[in-house]
């Protein structure tokens, strides 16, 4: 079985890969990082004009209809360039969301807008620090508004309408809501990365439309969280790549006692390990994407391996190339810092990476069960 990106992918990749390091440098994330805007927003609307935002959403809804193989590439290119913009929120979640429940009209209305760029989308969930269970889900949902407080939320402060979880009496114990959020009041809150806001969402009956059924929403963020782990694992496997790049260019240049400290063996293997997590976690998100692009069965399973080595070998490699740059990696002035704020907030995104291992040895349990039936 070839897991690889087709010839037509991997151009994709190249020209995504020369228009990122043409419009977004590491400059650009840390304009972002040390001002006070949100995102990078003439970088989103040139993203829009590319099409990315498009990729996977069906052509009679103002998209272009192509694979997650596709998506995965630009999500690849995404996170090797640190980009600060709300693409995940917007396409991984928002996007997502509306793909798997959505009603006719939901499509019709939201699709078309996500497409262009014009419209911006997150997902809320969490309530408190902690695992979220539907248990201790405190949103309430009367069918025609809703009430609660969503701690958070990625893009909450820039994004026009959110797909919220509240709890319910009946089902699984959670149903999910569309809110538009003109008339919502949001606080931006201080997150590791700046470059990716996030903000506190206050709904005070603020009018809301069911999507999906009523007493689902936990089965269907279940499947959102799968398919938005292996997009997140790709991002996370680009800054790894990119982590690792850094640190040894740096290596190759920074000469001690009269050599490149590359030659020397402390370096040589820290940086052969950090390759080694990145092999292995690209692996894994190979596995992720031909199980999201059309083998659902094994998403589960697929999206949870990939999630767990793409958390840990972006952590792995941010950290390394801090220890590789010495003293000056630690500096508020070299750009190490990016790829070690982007690693810890992406580690926590959907979830933290104890509880996707959790749901990696559930997949594991189920597909055992499946093979001996």
């Amino acid at each position: 079985m070839n897991f690889e990106f087709s010839q037509e992918q991997n151009l994709l990749r190249e020209q995504a890969r020369g228009f990122l390091d043409e419009n977004c440098p590491p400059s650009s994330v840390r304009k972002i990082l040390e001002g006070t805007d949100s995102f990078d927003e003439v970088l989103w609307k040139r993203i829009a004009e590319l099409g990315w935002l498009s990729t996977v959403i069906p052509q009679d809804h103002g998209g272009l209809g192509m694979s997650y193989y596709e998506l995965s590439v630009i999500a690849e290119e995404l996170g090797r360039a640190l980009a600060p913009v709300p693409f995940s929120s917007s396409v991984y979640l928002a996007t997502e969301a509306l793909l798997l429940a959505g009603s006719t009209a939901q499509r019709q209305k939201w699709l078309p807008r996500l497409a262009s760029g014009e419209s911006i989308g997150t997902f809320a969930l969490s309530e408190q620090a902690g695992r979220p269970t539907p248990s201790a889900l405190k949103t309430s949902f009367d069918g025609n508004s809703i009430t609660g407080t969503k701690i958070a939320v990625p893009d909450g402060d820039i994004a026009d309408f959110a797909v919220v979880v509240a709890r319910s009496e009946v089902g699984d114990g959670a149903t999910v809501c569309l809110v538009e959020l003109d008339d919502v009041a949001t606080r931006r809150v201080d997150v590791i990365d700046p470059s990716r806001s996030h903000a506190e969402l206050t709904l005070e009956g603020s009018q809301a439309e069911l999507l999906g059924s009523e007493g689902t929403g936990w089965s269907l963020v279940n499947q959102l969280f799968d398919r938005a782990a292996v997009l997140f694992a790709w991002e996370q496997v680009g800054g790894c790549q990119a982590a690792l790049d850094q640190a040894k260019d740096y290596a190759l240049n920074r000469y001690a006692f009269g050599r490149p400290i590359g030659g020397f063996q402390a370096i040589k293997h820290k940086l052969a390990n950090v390759y080694v997590k990145n092999t292995l976690a690209r692996s894994n998100c190979y596995y992720g994407a031909w199980a999201l692009a059309g083998s659902e069965a094994e998403l589960p399973l697929a999206a949870a391996t990939a999630r767990v080595s793409a958390t840990q070998a972006f952590y792995f490699a941010s950290k390394e190339n801090i220890q590789t740059h010495g003293g000056m990696g630690f500096t508020w002035e070299f750009d190490c810092q990016l790829y070690y704020r982007r690693a810890k907030l992406l580690s926590v995104g959907i979830g933290s990476e104890m509880w996707w291992q959790d749901r990696l040895v559930a997949a594991y349990e189920q597909s055992n069960r499946l093979a001996s039936a």
